[in-house]
């Protein structure tokens, strides 16, 4: 903190010297190699965090291939960092340390240092060796805080005497304390720059914050600027903030957060006024920019089991004006050898948010489907009308009825059903990302108590809970953050009140796939019918997976993993023959996230499967 100068001896040598070397074009300047090639050594300190800091307040590093110099001016760079680097020692509170910067050999006050430079070749490199005498390390001796400020904020500072006098720290402390103020309502609150005293006899630094809370202000008036399509009453009704409550900025903040979350704005910029109105309150005014009304977006992926995949999605995203969404989604898939011939898929979906409750949606869902799979064929249509619900930040479930009309062909025969049901579901996720997870947890709850009308009347009761979980490697200072990461899934799932040949094939359990047991076939782990060897799939299902991911570089990653999973025709989950799967996959990371390769092998041998899967999607597998 206390400012460091160059000499001005030196300063006039320097220009001295450039002075020479301009005015002799004959002499040594012109011989010496121009630019002058140079490496530099810093050497280290025992101190990580000064390290760093004397290596990035460097230009003779960081310009050293950016801007070449000449020999003269290369003393003039040294000189400079020289400074640089007791100012760095300054910031740690070693404010007796000494620097020493030798060129080629030479302190750059050694007479010798221009006719040494004048001789060295242009390779090898001129060294330039950096050493770093610490001295003490100085402590922070009184800290005050003038000014009428509240005790809870006061608080805040969290500087106390004793503790090293590092700039940072004060100036973040700084930082803490003006927060605090702004945040209790203060919004015009200053807190100038600290003023530090340097006592040298004691190795100490005395600190003062002078503070002007200025008056605690309520919110006024709350303008919206910059809405087109989308309706200022919704703007209004969803809007955390309101005139009158007292001044936040972390409330501002997630207000400006929760109107974002809303998906029809690209940016949303919430601007308190310079000034009080004549109330006394503050104007805050949020500046809006609504995205494109509608898009259009594709996915693909390809498995040895499913075949190749195509989906689009066509969205209205403001429907109504009120962030009403029409989602009409449709895909083909086919080709694999669990799905030999193309089936299609269509949806079309309606979304109301804040339905009769804030974060509350209707949701509605009318689909069909046709697929050919190895375990049967079926063509459907479905829909269902969901109530949805955010509880808090993780928590979130759901409430619907559903219905599906669906023919399905198996082992020769063809069936009809009707199934009626209410999907009831409870979600936990706090995972740091949708598509590439490094930390926290997902998990799905889902009960579905049915009717089926048709080839029999049954009632039963579907039952599946899954979860995954993530843990990266950083939190225990082994790696950089999100570069190694744990990650762990299980599945487990049973139906009551129904045997297995009761339930329509579509609504018993299967695994094996990218979903569960990676390595078999799609729907292929589980009891098999005799003659044909096809999946009959059961009445319960337990899967779980450990899977290692290493990003390598900065796009590209890999992924070991192994996935174990059984089937049970109709007893509980857990009684069923276990198949494991293991493999590896290469990622490539995008800006919407990984791109994902893995192939899988089975480890225990089943009857008709294949030897190998391969599997491509956008996306990590869970």
């Amino acid at each position: 903190m206390r400012p460091f100068r160059p000499k001005l001896r030196d300063v006039r040598r320097t220009a001295f010297l450039l002075l020479v070397a301009a005015l002799m074009p004959d002499g040594r300047a012109s011989r010496a190699a121009d630019p002058q090639p140079y490496e530099v050594k810093i050497a280290p300190t025992g101190d990580a965090k000064l390290d760093a800091a004397l290596k990035g307040s460097s230009v003779l590093i960081s310009l050293r291939e950016k801007a070449p110099v000449g020999p003269f001016a290369l003393i003039a760079r040294a000189r400079e960092d020289a400074d640089r680097f007791r100012t760095a020692l300054g910031s740690f509170g070693f404010y007796d340390g000494k620097v020493d910067v030798k060129i080629a050999g030479h302190p750059l006050d050694d007479p010798a240092l221009p006719d040494a430079l004048d001789a060295a070749p242009a390779a090898p490199p001129v060294p330039v060796a950096v050493s770093v005498q610490t001295g003490t390390q100085f402590h922070l001796g009184s800290v005050k805080v003038e000014g009428a400020v509240p005790q809870q904020a006061r608080d805040k500072l969290d500087l106390a005497p004793g503790a090293p006098a590092v700039a940072s720290d004060v100036l973040a402390a700084r930082t803490r304390l003006l927060d605090a103020l702004r945040e209790q309502g203060y919004a015009k609150a200053t807190v100038s720059e600290p003023v530090a005293i340097l006592r040298e006899k004691q190795d100490a630094l005395d600190v003062s914050f002078k503070v002007e809370t200025g008056p605690r202000v309520d919110i006024g008036p709350i303008t919206v600027n910059g809405l087109d399509a989308v309706n200022e009453s919704f703007v209004r009704r969803r809007l955390l903030l309101h005139p009158g409550e007292q001044f936040s900025p972390s409330a501002i903040e997630k207000a400006r957060q929760d109107l974002m979350s809303t998906g029809v704005f690209t940016s949303v910029r919430a601007v308190p006024a310079e000034q009080l109105d004549a109330a006394g309150e503050l104007p805050i005014a949020f500046d809006v920019t609504e995205r494109k009304r509608h898009t259009v977006t594709f996915g693909a992926a390809y498995s040895t089991d499913l075949g190749a995949g195509v989906t689009a999605t066509w969205t209205d995203r403001n429907l109504f004006g009120n962030a009403e969404q029409l989602n009409l989604t449709a895909g083909i898939q086919g080709g694999g050898s669990a799905q030999k011939e193309p089936g299609y898929n269509v949806n079309l979906q309606f979304i109301k948010p804040d339905f009769l409750a804030r974060d509350q949606q209707l949701q509605a869902n009318i689909g069909a489907v046709d697929q050919t799979l190895q375990a049967y064929q079926q063509t459907a249509v479905m829909g269902n009308i969901l109530l949805n619900r955010k509880f808090s930040e993780h928590w979130s479930g759901s409430v619907g009825l559903a219905a599906e009309q669906e023919r399905i062909k198996q082992e020769g025969l063809t069936r009809d059903y009707t199934l009626l049901w209410i999907p009831i579901t409870a979600k936990y996720d706090s995972t740091d990302s949708i598509f590439e997870p490094t930390k926290g947890i997902r998990a799905a709850f889902t009960v579905s108590p049915t009717q089926s009308f048709g080839h029999q009347n049954v009632t039963f009761v579907l039952m599946q809970a899954q979860a995954s979980t993530y843990f990266d490697l950083a939190r225990f200072d082994l790696t950089e953050p999100g570069r190694s990461v744990f990650a762990f899934r299980g599945l487990v799932g049973t139906a009551q009140g129904a045997e297995q040949f009761d339930l329509p094939p579509d609504k018993r359990f299967y695994a094996g796939g990218s979903a569960t047991v990676r390595g078999y076939r799609y729907q292929s782990v589980g009891p098999h019918f005799p003659i044909s060897n096809n999946p009959q799939g059961g009445t319960s299902v337990l899967a779980g997976t450990v899977e290692f991911r290493q990003r390598l570089f900065d796009s590209f990653g890999a992924a070991v993993f192994m996935d174990a999973g059984q089937v049970s025709a109709n007893g509980p989950p857990g009684t069923g023959t276990w198949r494991v799967g293991a493999g590896v996959g290469a990622r490539y990371y995008t800006s919407i996230g990984p791109i994902r390769a893995d192939v899988a092998v089975p480890l225990s041998h089943q009857p008709g499967s294949d030897s190998v899967e391969f599997y491509i999607g956008i996306g990590e597998a869970f």
